[in-house]
């Protein structure tokens, strides 16, 4: 059973979400937040698997939530999933680089809702290729300059390869057909990059992937 918390200032919304989820045999929501600060307090009492994080909310807004939340080592397994109404709010690059693991716009399909939050309790994360290159690229170009990672000095050239893929947005399906290996073998090079440079999920390995320099804005095209 997959547990969510919502987090959204507007009641409407949360019982739209909640009737939603609900309906479904395999996703459970266990509570509601009005607030960051509620929200905050509600993860650290219920440790769900994944929040959905609305990033504009009066008092502490998502960002500060989710920042909280990703910090917080006793909430390691919680995923956090912003939900905004702009595709690309410039909230949201803050955010997936304090740890979130992608995002959804409110206008999002219903069925597209339960899929997403299906992914991210796999470990997976909410950038396809198209947004992918628009939000991280957009915001490594505010970066004024690559930050060091020394953990990349353990990646083989394999894993660095199948990094720049996944900075692509490409899924492990997509990689496996790109580099002419199985599913298994693309999944295993991403887990291991993870491991090595401590990285949450996917949307982590994308912001190490252009904060380093390891990739640059436009090389993906």
């Amino acid at each position: 059973m997959i547990r969510v918390l919502l987090a959204d200032d507007q009641a409407l919304v949360r019982a739209g979400f909640r009737a939603l989820l609900d309906a479904e045999p395999d996703i459970e929501v266990v509570g509601e937040a009005g607030d960051g600060g509620e929200a905050v307090a509600a993860v650290r009492r219920l440790v769900p698997d994944l929040v959905l994080m609305d990033i504009r909310m009066p008092g502490t807004d998502g960002l500060v939530a989710t920042r909280q939340i990703v910090s917080d080592d006793r909430l390691d397994g919680v995923r956090v999933v912003i939900l905004t109404t702009f595709e690309l709010d410039e909230y949201v690059f803050e955010a997936i680089r304090y740890g979130a693991s992608g995002f959804l716009v409110k206008d999002t399909e219903p069925a597209e809702l339960v899929q997403a939050v299906r992914a991210v309790a796999r470990g997976d994360a909410l950038l396809s290729p198209s947004v992918t290159r628009r939000l991280i690229a957009e915001f490594a170009l505010r970066a004024t300059k690559p930050r060091e990672y020394p953990q990349l000095a353990a990646l083989t050239e394999r894993e660095r390869e199948v990094m720049t893929l996944v900075a692509a947005g490409l899924s492990n399906e997509e990689i496996a057909e790109r580099l002419v290996v199985s599913p298994a073998t693309a999944k295993t090079h991403v887990s291991r990059a993870m491991v090595k440079l401590a990285a949450r999920d996917r949307a982590q390995l994308v912001v190490i992937a252009y904060e380093s320099g390891l990739v640059r804005p436009g090389w993906l095209g």
